[in-house]
């Protein structure tokens, strides 16, 4: 089922033994494009202190009454790694903070999680333990640097521009509550076209991002956004909305 990401925002998240906080925004990651993690504000339990929430915490089926329960208890949360969600976060942040979970890293397979479509904590094994020679070794391998995060909140108003122009902005990120997978940005047009409307594109169809200009590249004109089908907020995407839509742009379907 497709979800929004402005409907998780403001979401309360709770943990077998009690509220966490509230979702104020999400990461995802710029290169498969998926939410890899919920920002929660905790408010004055933990002092206004935000911690990330990985979906392979979240229970199924989201709560369409903006509550998210999540396999924690709120014990684990107060004493999981303290990550400043400001500051960029790397692979070396995500390393402690899933080892501390004893989740799967989510990178360096082939599926969009791993050797998995979905975010499902494999059952746990008896890992060999590991000398300081190895972990020096794995640390190694994990760049600071490697920062592949980005904020919704952040990228929410980005600049989209088509092939002979700019057709809008960003509004939100439509993604599937299963995978967690992005498969749309929301586009707001009525900047450029007045009386316009929102639609969809593709996040498969964008072909570059420049981040320090806040520009997403798509190679679609103003003339194909303007005969897109219209999309209305809380309306339900369905299989055959998303093939009309497709077929508007003379693209083949992710799902194909």
């Amino acid at each position: 089922m497709m979800n929004s990401v402005s409907h998780l925002n403001g979401s309360t998240v709770t943990a077998t033994d009690g509220a966490i906080g509230h979702v104020g925004e999400v990461y995802f990651d710029d290169q498969a494009w998926a939410i890899r993690y919920l920002i929660v504000d905790t408010g004055t339990w933990l002092s206004g202190r935000e911690v990330l929430i990985s979906p392979y915490a979240v229970k199924h089926p989201l709560d369409g009454v903006k509550n998210i329960d999540v396999a924690l208890t709120r014990q684990q949360v107060e004493k999981s790694p303290n990550i400043d969600t400001h500051l960029p976060v790397s692979r070396r942040h995500e390393r402690e903070y899933l080892d501390y979970y004893a989740y799967p890293a989510y990178w360096g397979g082939d599926a969009l999680w791993a050797m998995s479509a979905m975010p499902l904590v494999p059952p746990a094994l008896q890992a060999p333990l590991e000398t300081q020679e190895q972990r020096a070794q794995i640390e190694k391998d994990v760049p600071a640097e490697d920062v592949h995060l980005r904020s919704s909140a952040n990228v929410t108003g980005y600049d989209i521009q088509a092939s002979d122009d700019s057709i809008g902005h960003v509004a939100d990120f439509i993604f599937d509550d299963d995978s967690w997978a992005i498969r749309y940005l929301l586009i707001d047009t009525r900047n450029w076209w007045p009386g316009g409307k929102k639609v969809l594109v593709g996040t498969h169809w964008i072909e570059s991002i420049d981040w320090a200009a806040k520009t997403v590249n798509v190679k679609l004109t103003r003339g194909q956004i303007q005969s897109s089908p219209q999309f209305e907020e809380g309306a339900l995407i369905n299989r055959d909305f998303e093939q009309r839509l497709h077929d508007a742009h003379d693209r083949r379907g992710y799902w194909d």
